[in-house]
């Protein structure tokens, strides 16, 4: 009977992934012009509320598989300084809930370069909005940008979300973290707190593949308590802020 479950599971899964697939691509094609419009004529605020609405709608489209979100945040998250999000990274679908749940404290995300172009409405904030686009091949490069981005952040009382892992578990498993990037921002934002997210189960709408979507997954964040980000052992800091994360990962 459990095979036939699984089975069946399956089978339903590829007419609900098509739909979650379409409305998911149209949300990317219909709010890239709503961005631009929204920067152009209303500036940060207009186009930061388009970019929620957006991410809103792409976890909607998610429900289509019987997804499924929710945050345990029992602290006291400040809002008149800048805060560093760090959080293990599982997929492409770990970003719109951070985006939404954490709407208040203005998520800005270290990001890989290659995303700043070819992705309608995701490239176009990434670009615009107030991230950051790194090239981890270039060390210089990155620096750089990771310094500029520090700056922009401490002006603005904004903050950034960063996974120091750089790059998705396929399992669910964690991989170690890099910590050349936080140590950065660490430096550079001494007046931040340093808030872990530990993020579960989103790796399991990948457990056939990319087609079709895993069914019924509880996609769940965890927020732990935030640390001051100005500490004399960085490293310590990293080291303390990633086993607490991974001690949550189911």
């Amino acid at each position: 009977m459990q095979k036939i479950y699984f089975i069946m599971k399956k089978v339903l899964a590829y007419p609900l992934s098509i739909l979650c697939y379409f409305f998911f691509f149209l949300n990317l094609l219909i709010f890239h012009p709503i961005q631009w419009i929204c920067l152009k004529l209303g500036g940060y605020k207009a186009h930061k509320k388009s970019v929620d609405i957006f991410n809103l709608f792409l976890m909607r489209s998610l429900n289509i598989l019987g997804t499924r979100f929710s945050v345990d945040n029992p602290h006291e998250i400040p809002l008149d300084r800048p805060c560093i999000f760090v959080a293990n990274h599982q997929g492409l679908y770990d970003i719109p809930p951070m985006i939404w749940f954490f709407r208040k404290h203005h998520p800005k995300f270290v990001s890989k370069k290659e995303l700043g172009k070819g992705v309608p409405s995701i490239s176009f904030n990434l670009r615009h909005g107030g991230s950051v686009l790194i090239d981890r091949k270039d060390s210089k490069q990155a620096i750089i940008a990771l310094t500029r981005f520090s700056q922009y952040l401490n002006k603005t009382k904004h903050s950034a979300v960063i996974f120091p892992e750089g790059t998705r578990s396929r399992n669910g498993r964690p991989k170690r973290f890099a910590v050349k990037g936080l140590q950065i921002l660490l430096k550079k934002m001494p007046e931040a707190v340093v808030v872990p997210v530990t993020i579960n189960n989103s790796w399991k709408l990948f457990e056939y593949g990319k087609f079709p979507l895993g069914l019924g997954v509880h996609i769940k964040l965890k927020v732990h308590q935030p640390i001051p980000a100005n500490s004399d052992m960085p490293l310590n800091l990293i080291e303390q802020v990633e086993q607490t994360i991974i001690a949550d990962i189911e």
